[in-house]
């Protein structure tokens, strides 16, 4: 809350002229800026997904992460088989946070017992998950059988990155995925040197097209700017999903239609292009930099 209301009073000072160098019109812009929208989750659900396809139809150039361990991930992958400008990611998951909507391992529980439940699911949170002693040849079996599973797919992978940070959590599950995109050819999200945008995931749903707006202008040049955005439609499916871990948002459906709404909205496109902000996507930026120069992150993530 403290960083919303820091935001809100940037954005009152901003747009009223009274920072130092920050008018009503816009600043003249002498380079051109990359940044590179990561939509996480694809394959998680149909709303997720149909919110997918609405993202493609846009026209915004855009990464998108798939959770092959979830139940409608085949449907993301069709959508994806049509839409082949879009790059994908295998978004690497050993959590399961939403109740009453579970998913569990591609290797199968009996493959990896310390890394589910009783029932077979993965665990919510990475506290259970480290409460239940995971052992490191479990996840790395895991690991190995999402990429497996993305690649059979057909689809065009890119890159690998990783549901609520669990797969890099510990040195050596990192190591596991770094070993693995070298096996596979493949770049990891934030290995290329990209900086992370503030984002809306928490911002107020009202406000997330406004927030995400003002966030354009001040992008710095000379490096990638990452926005990672979780998407959704506000129906039913999506409403019913209760996060259960401690921190997450309530009416989540209306914040992740908003994050859409924002990142599809006219307002974004024209900031884009008013302040000459080219957008690209991990094959762009593999093909820039090269998967041989990718740098583990200094922030962990």
């Amino acid at each position: 809350m403290q960083k919303f209301f820091r935001w809100t009073i940037f954005v009152i000072l901003a747009s009223s002229g009274l920072f130092p160098g920050c008018k009503k019109e816009s600043p003249v812009v002498l380079e051109e800026r990359e940044l590179l929208i990561r939509c996480d989750d694809a394959g998680m659900n149909h709303a997720v997904n149909m919110a997918l396809r609405k993202v493609i139809s846009s026209g915004i150039t855009f990464s998108t992460s798939l959770m092959v361990t979830c139940p409608w991930y085949q449907e993301a992958v069709e959508i994806l088989r049509q839409n082949p400008q879009v790059s994908v990611g295998i978004h690497l998951t050993l959590n399961a946070e939403w109740k009453y909507y579970r998913w569990g391992p591609v290797s199968g529980r009996t493959i990896v017992p310390s890394l589910v439940d009783s029932l077979g699911y993965f665990f919510p949170s990475r506290k259970l998950l480290y409460d239940h002693s995971p052992n490191t040849d479990e996840v790395k079996a895991e690991i190995q059988a999402q990429i497996e599973r993305g690649l059979s797919t057909g689809l065009k992978i890119d890159y690998l990155d990783y549901h609520m940070g669990t797969a890099v959590s510990r040195l050596e599950w990192r190591e596991l995925v770094e070993e693995f995109a070298r096996q596979y050819g493949l770049g990891i999200s934030r290995y290329f040197g990209e900086q992370d945008m503030s984002g809306v995931y928490a911002v107020p749903v009202m406000a997330k097209t406004d927030s995400l707006v003002f966030q354009i202008p001040i992008i710095p040049a000379g490096i990638v700017n990452l926005l990672v955005s979780h998407i959704g439609l506000d129906t039913p499916e999506m409403s019913a999903l209760v996060d259960l871990n401690e921190g997450g948002l309530p009416d989540m459906s209306k914040h992740r239609q908003a994050e859409l709404l924002a990142l599809t909205s006219r307002e974004f496109s024209n900031a884009l292009q008013k302040n000459n902000i080219k957008t690209i996507t991990y094959q762009d930026l593999i093909n820039q930099i090269g998967l041989q120069n990718m740098k583990r992150p200094a922030v962990e993530y």
